[in-house]
């Protein structure tokens, strides 16, 4: 059976790549502290559930001093020059895309038909894990469709993808360890605490008003948490099932899933969410930091509105 081990291995093994690369750019002065961050990285992924969980924690702070200290910085290998990227673009075509779309593809023939199969009665991938083991071979895929239309070496996967990890820098992660945030302040009991502030400070004694609460709640804590996943088991625990399932009969997966969209309106309005909102302009040298921002509010606003109107209407439908 392939398990959710397959997919560490397989982060874990790349971020060691990346690790190595690193260490090879002479011509950036922070390949150590490059190579150091992306070894640990890889090491969590290859070694995380036999360190426990003082080594997990040790080695996240590594990864805080070495992010901290401004000792992961961009690379010194450049791009392709124009000239070549140009013209292998107008050779290619369209087929430029194909590596885009066998990544759905992919993934789609791996949930809906592997899934089910199974060899000698054992499952084939592990039914609770199809869709993320679909996306790991996915990942293959697509790579190995890549290298065989741009005819690229065996190495250029890990060559660019340690350029690009290292012009974004450790904000890459951000992601990932805001999602355990989440589930840390799930397990605290977090929700729980917020629950009971919600029904004690504000009106959610009206459907409307319990959504309004809920996906606006979503918005606000995802700014605070820089991240949806992290403001999602909190708010869902503490405001959604109670309230919007428990008291009002809804259905927890329309809820859940315009929850969620909801605590992306607040990813786009919030700098805490850096590798979205300053990455971006960083990497393009814009002057204002902030720019990415201001040109997402109207869009966020609106798409909040929105939200609230469709969970109003879909939630409750008997």
């Amino acid at each position: 059976m392939i398990k959710l081990g397959f997919v560490y291995l397989l982060a874990g093994l790349t971020f060691a790549g990346f690790a190595i690369y690193s260490a090879r750019d002479a011509a950036n002065p922070k390949r150590f502290g490059n190579a150091a961050f992306w070894g640990l990285t890889a090491l969590g992924f290859l070694a995380g559930d036999r360190l426990g969980d003082l080594g997990n924690g040790v080695l996240v702070l590594g990864l805080a001093i070495l992010g901290g200290l401004g000792l992961v910085g961009r690379g010194g290998r450049p791009l392709a020059p124009s000239g070549d990227r140009l013209a292998s673009a107008e050779r290619l075509g369209n087929r430029i895309f194909v590596p885009a779309l066998v990544l759905p593809l992919v993934v789609a023939i791996g949930v809906l038909a592997l899934k089910p199969v199974q060899i000698g009665g054992v499952p084939l991938m592990d039914p609770k894990q199809a869709t993320l083991i679909s996306l790991a071979l996915a990942v293959i895929a697509a790579v190995a469709a890549a290298l065989v239309l741009l005819r690229q070496p065996l190495s250029a996967p890990l060559q660019e993808g340690e350029r690009l990890v290292n012009t974004v820098g450790w904000a890459i992660l951000l992601p990932q360890y805001l999602a355990a945030l989440g589930a840390v302040f799930a397990a605290a009991g977090v929700g729980k605490e917020i629950g009971i502030l919600v029904t004690t400070y504000l009106p959610v004694d009206t459907r409307l008003a319990a959504v309004s609460v809920y996906c606006v709640g979503m918005a606000a804590f995802t700014m605070a948490m820089g991240n949806a996943f992290a403001a999602f088991p909190v708010l869902t625990g503490g405001v959604a099932l109670p309230i919007l399932v428990g008291q009002f009969g809804g259905n927890p997966a329309v809820i859940c899933s315009i929850g969620m969209l909801s605590g992306y309106c607040g990813t786009l309005l919030t700098p805490l969410a850096a590798n979205f909102n300053l990455v971006p302009p960083a990497l393009l040298e814009i002057p204002d930091r902030y720019a990415v921002i201001k040109t997402q509010v109207p869009t966020a606003l609106l798409m909040l509105i929105v939200n609230v109107v469709l969970m109003y209407v879909l939630a409750f439908q008997k």
